[in-house]
C-alpha cells in the first residue's frame, strides 16, 4: 500500500543553526501521525539536522545529488555523501534544477540509478511550465519525462521511488491548481505508471502534489484519491504552517 507523504523542501534557506531549530520544532510535532514527514534540507545542514531528529514518521531528505559516484568533480555532493549523513530520501528533478542548471531526463535517470544503488529514496519530480499548460501538453510533457526518466528502471526499483507533480506555473506565483486540476493529472500519471509496470505498481506509487500547497487547501488536495501528499516549498520553512499541512491528513 502506497504512503501518504509530506515533504518539505527548504531549498536555498537557512543557516545550520536556523535548520537545527526548525527540525526541532517539527520533530516535536510529528509523534503519532501516521504520515511519512521528510525535511529536504540543504546539504550543509544534513549531519547537524539528523542529530535532532528522532521520530519514526520524521525522515530527512537531500535536494540533489551529483549524477557520479566520486571524483574531480569540485562542488559536487555523491550519493554516498548524503547517505553517510543519516538521510534516507532525495529530491531528483525539481523544476528549480531543470530549469536553471539545465538537468535533462537523461541526467536525472542516472542520479536516479546511483540514489536507488546507495539506498536513497528518489522524490522525483515532474512537470509542466504554463506555455506547455496553455498548449495543452501537460499530459504529454509528464509522460515524456517519466518515459525518459525513470521508465528504463525495473519494476522493482520504480517501486522505490515516489513521484512529485509539480505545476510550475504554479510554485512560488501564488497560482495553484485546483483539486479537480491536480487529481486529472496524478490520475493520468498513474495510468501511465500502469501501463508500463501494471496497475499494483501504480497502486503502490506515492504521488505528491508540489504546487503552492498551504495549510488553507492541503485537505481538500488531499482528500483526491490520487493525491498522497504534497512536496511542499515555502509552507515547510514555518514549523507551524508546515505541520498544517502534514495534519491535514
Amino acid at each position: 500500500m502506497r504512503k501518504n507523504i509530506v515533504a518539505g523542501n527548504w531549498k536555498m534557506n537557512t543557516t545550520v543553526q536556523e535548520g537545527v531549530e526548525l527540525a526541532k520544532a517539527v520533530n516535536a510535532r510529528v509523534k503519532g501521525t501516521a504520515t511519512q514527514v521528510v525535511l529536504c534540507t540543504p546539504a550543509t545542514h544534513l549531519t547537524e539536522v539528523s542529530k535532532v531528529i528522532n521520530q519514526p514518521a520524521l525522515a530527512l531528505g537531500a535536494q540533489n545529488c551529483a549524477d557520479q559516484v566520486s571524483g574531480a568533480y569540485t562542488g559536487e555532493v555523491s550519493v554516498s555523501m548524503i547517505k553517510s549523513t543519516g538521510a534516507s530520501h532525495v529530491i531528483l528533478g525539481h523544476s528549480e534544477r531543470r530549469a536553471y542548471y539545465g538537468e535533462t531526463n537523461a541526467i536525472l535517470a542516472a542520479k536516479t540509478k546511483l540514489a536507488l544503488a546507495e539506498g536513497l529514496t528518489p522524490i522525483f519530480c515532474i512537470g509542466e511550465v504554463l506555455e506547455e499548460r496553455e498548449a495543452g501538453k501537460h499530459f504529454e510533457v509528464v509522460k515524456q519525462q517519466l518515459n525518459e526518466g525513470l521508465f528504463d528502471l525495473s519494476a522493482a526499483d520504480f517501486g522505490k521511488v515516489v513521484l512529485a507533480y509539480e505545476p510550475v506555473w504554479a510554485i512560488g506565483t501564488g497560482k495553484t491548481a485546483t483539486p479537480e486540476q491536480a487529481q486529472e493529472i496524478h490520475k493520468v500519471i498513474r495510468d501511465h505508471i500502469a501501463a508500463k509496470y501494471g496497475q499494483p505498481a501504480a497502486n503502490d506509487c506515492s504521488i505528491l502534489y508540489g504546487g503552492s500547497c498551504k495549510p488553507s487547501n492541503a485537505k481538500e488536495l488531499f482528500a483526491n484519491p490520487d493525491v498522497d501528499g504534497g512536496l511542499i516549498g515555502g509552507a515547510a520553512l514555518n514549523a507551524d504552517d508546515f505541520m498544517g499541512i502534514v495534519n491535514a491528513f
